[in-house]
């Protein structure tokens, strides 16, 4: 049967997480610079081990005001150093339960900036290399990031995602346009499934556009989110998808 990993971005303060977790595979579970804290964190990670859920780090930069969505620009040493805090904080917090990380997503603007900035990936590849070569490092498909990440050594997921739109070139349209969310429940199934079995996604001007599909994001701070997660889930595996974890 074919699989699909299924992640959301959680642990962001969200009365949706309890719902959502269950029917994922993987969690990105933000690290207290964009949202969450040691306790936010620790709750997340013992549902995602008793619903036997992937556990990953979700960093940023550090932005609580903008919820980690404004671009920064910082050295390569600086962001290795935001890195490495956080993903030493979420690693202490879930040996503490334990739990083993397996992941590493970044969030917001660092993540975006990644998929094209070549100081940004490489930097964040480092870090994730430096503090355990084992962890997979997901970015958006055939980015930058992944690349960069290839050439360090790590193993990728290349993510794509169900409730956002795309550009021509690949990318995802920026949340300052007003296209730039998917809100039909059946719009996100539709691509959902195209990208799984397809290997493509149409862009906000209806050209196709090829991706590689390791890894499905669904945000958790989206309006629609247990609907829409409820709803893939239901039709990936009508389709015969298996939702598995990469690890």
């Amino acid at each position: 049967m074919k699989s699909i990993d299924l992640n959301c971005d959680l642990g962001e303060g969200l009365l949706t997480d309890e719902q959502i977790i269950p029917l994922i595979s993987s969690a990105n579970i933000a690290c207290g610079y964009h949202a969450g804290d040691t306790d936010t964190m620790k709750r997340t990670i013992e549902l995602c081990m008793q619903h036997n859920v992937a556990v990953g780090a979700h960093p940023s930069w550090p932005d609580k005001e903008n919820f980690g969505r404004t671009e920064m620009h910082k050295s390569a040493a600086e962001i290795i150093e935001l890195l490495l805090e956080q993903l030493q904080l979420i690693d202490k917090t879930a040996k503490q339960l334990g739990a083993t990380l397996t992941h590493v997503k970044p969030h917001g603007a660092l993540y975006n900036q990644s998929a094209k900035d070549m100081v940004v990936a490489a930097a964040i590849a480092d870090a994730v290399h430096t503090f355990n070569p084992s962890l997979v490092l997901f970015g958006l498909s055939g980015s930058l990031s992944i690349t960069i990440a290839k050439q360090r050594g790590l193993q990728t997921a290349n993510e794509v995602f169900a409730d956002r739109t795309y550009t021509n070139e690949g990318n995802l349209t920026p949340r300052s346009q007003p296209n730039a969310l998917i809100e039909s429940i059946d719009a996100a199934v539709e691509q959902a499934l195209l990208m799984v079995q397809k290997q493509k996604v149409m862009s906000v001007t209806g050209k196709p556009i090829h991706v590689t599909a390791d890894t499905i994001c669904l945000h958790g701070d989206g309006k629609h989110a247990v609907e829409f997660c409820k709803a893939i889930v239901d039709n990936l595996k009508q389709n015969h998808i298996d939702i598995k974890a990469l690890v």
